[in-house]
């Protein structure tokens, strides 16, 4: 499935910081899932690009990385 980021709209509240976030201003991403999509931005600039991943694809990532 594929959507045109700009089509996808979320509320600011489904959006979620990473948990390796310092609160310090170091680099960091929030996520928002949208039906089988998840979304991903920069946090310092929420309102810039956005990418957009299938729900499928993002768990992959999620396993390579995490190592689960």
């Amino acid at each position: 499935m594929t959507h045109r980021v700009s089509e996808l709209t979320v509320p600011e509240s489904a959006w979620f910081k990473s948990s390796y976030s310092s609160g310090e201003g170091g680099e960091c991403v929030e996520v928002a899932a949208h039906a089988a999509t998840v979304l991903v931005r920069d946090s310092k600039r929420p309102a810039d690009a956005r990418l957009a991943f299938e729900a499928e694809a993002w768990a992959g990532f999620l396993r390579m990385t995490t190592g689960s």
